[in-house]
């Protein structure tokens, strides 16, 4: 829960102390200007880590759209059908779903660093037999494989900037982080146009092949682990090294090993179902990218040269652009206030600070996306200009960035140190939705046209716009009737 501090300072204890205590043991702890704690490094030193891993966060998700493209040239090379292709990107963000839940509480086990490197070096090397594939089935087997490795950036990245950055720091860096998972799909058809129009679909899998490898061996050189209890695991195997004696670190869990993986392997799966704001905003996200990605599998039918405007490959991989401005608009300009109003709040009740003061700018978000949704659901059944149906798009984007951004830090300060875990329970429901929801929006809108089709996720969404205000409101109280021992 929060900590309830004015101006976000230390969630952890403050003393590197050697106490003793029942079981007679030495503490190992941060004091409070230690310079191995990872909240007291230099920023130059956190904004390479937050590089490094915004990277990859941006990768995974650009892998999981950039040959969407090439969908029709891939169905041919492969003697298959578009819809089987699309199989592709669904295994694919299904697993990158998948992947925080088991992900984001192993480097709450073993350190963040260990597993962004593994899992990476993994997903680097995937592309290749990717590029290769000979048929559709190896495509989509492996493409799923890859996209469980891929999606460590995602798992732990919030978890990562929790570890470096003070509450009332964090929304701003965040945000830019947080591009990664949406920019990423916006950019990647765009690339994979390109790519796709002048070379093959092939070389969409070469390209990543060597920009992954690229990030993965930034990873290896400069990448410094932030995970407070595995940096004074280090530090207390030093100390017994060299002072002999039995050390202990601060609120250390003596349950053994297996145990405590089993209970952090849960800890995704029990905050998502028993936590109902979590629940809520995990739904609402998934609707977000159920839209994203179904929207995004049909630019090509809408735009392409069979489609309404007549657009070549590489125009339409540039519509992905309107979202994409969205991003960058809310980031600059919105994202940074999140941090201003909730210091604002926090100061305005005395110090007392709550992860509910991360919700007001959701509202934006709430207002934006079924207006955005209807303005293109309609724009487009009519065939009114294109300019007028991308301009929408830039509405959605900056309302999808202001609901992430405001829910993944409510889910960091109410959760602190599981921040992986509670991001990972977000993350899976909506990974799952928006690979699942496409397969079957293509025969929506073609069922009922793009009019009805796209209102019905604008409906959605709708429905849901009134969640950032009741939980502002009422959230302490359900978190409180709801509170789990992690």
């Amino acid at each position: 829960m929060s900590d309830g501090t004015a101006n976000g300072a230390h969630e952890r204890t403050g003393l590197l102390s050697f106490t003793e205590d029942d079981d007679s043991r030495k503490v190992v702890d941060f004091t409070d200007w230690d310079e191995e704690d990872p909240r007291n490094w230099p920023k130059s030193r956190k904004l390479i880590n937050v590089g490094i891993i915004a990277l990859m966060a941006v990768l995974s998700p650009l892998a999981s759209s950039m040959f969407t493209p090439g969908i029709a040239q891939i169905a041919q090379d492969l003697n298959s059908s578009p819809d089987q292709v699309v199989g592709a990107t669904t295994g694919f963000v299904v697993f990158l779903g998948i992947g925080p839940l088991i992900l984001a509480p192993l480097s709450e086990t073993f350190g963040r660093r260990k597993l962004y490197l593994i899992c990476f070096s993994i997903f680097a090397l995937l592309q290749i037999p990717t590029a290769l594939s000979p048929n559709i089935g190896t495509l989509i087997g492996v493409r799923s494989i890859s996209g469980f490795f891929g999606s460590v950036g995602i798992a732990n990245g919030g978890g990562t900037i929790s570890d470096m950055f003070h509450p009332s720091q964090r929304a701003g860096i965040f945000g830019w982080y947080l591009l990664g998972p949406l920019l990423g799909p916006t950019l990647g058809p765009l690339l994979g146009g390109v790519l796709v129009q002048y070379l093959s679909w092939r070389w969409v899998f070469w390209f990543l092949t060597i920009i992954c490898t690229f990030n993965t061996i930034l990873g290896f050189l400069f990448l410094k682990e932030s995970y407070a209890p595995t940096i004074l695991e280090t530090r207390k195997q030093k100390y017994e090294e060299s002072e002999g004696g039995k050390f202990r670190i601060a609120n250390q869990d003596d349950r053994p090993f297996w145990t405590k993986l089993i209970s952090s392997m849960q800890r995704p799966l029990r905050i998502l179902f028993t936590q109902p704001i979590v629940l809520t905003m995990a739904i609402w996200q998934a609707i977000l990218f159920g839209t994203t990605y179904s929207l995004y599998t049909n630019f090509e039918a809408i735009y392409g040269s069979n489609g309404y405007y007549g657009f070549s490959t590489t125009q339409v991989g540039l519509v992905y652009l309107g979202p994409g401005l969205g991003f960058f608009i809310c980031v600059w300009f919105i994202v940074p206030k999140i941090d201003t109003i909730y210091n604002h709040l926090t100061k305005k009740h005395g110090g007392e600070a709550k992860p509910e003061y991360r919700l007001p700018l959701a509202n934006i978000g709430a207002v934006l996306i079924p207006i955005s949704l209807f303005w293109f659901a309609w724009t487009v059944e009519y065939k009114v200009h294109w300019a007028v149906t991308v301009l929408s798009t830039v509405f959605f984007g900056l309302g999808q960035i202001t609901i992430l951004n405001t829910a993944q830090n409510y889910y960091i300060d109410s959760f602190q140190k599981y921040a992986a875990s509670a991001i990972a329970a977000g993350a899976v429901f909506r990974s799952i939705v928006g690979g699942i929801v496409p397969l079957f929006a293509t025969q929506l809108f073609q069922q009922v046209g793009y009019g009805w089709g796209v209102s019905t996720f604008a409906f959605t969404s709708l429905a849901l716009s009134p969640a950032p205000l009741l939980f502002f409101y009422y959230g302490e109280r359900i978190r409180e009737a709801f509170a789990i021992d992690l």
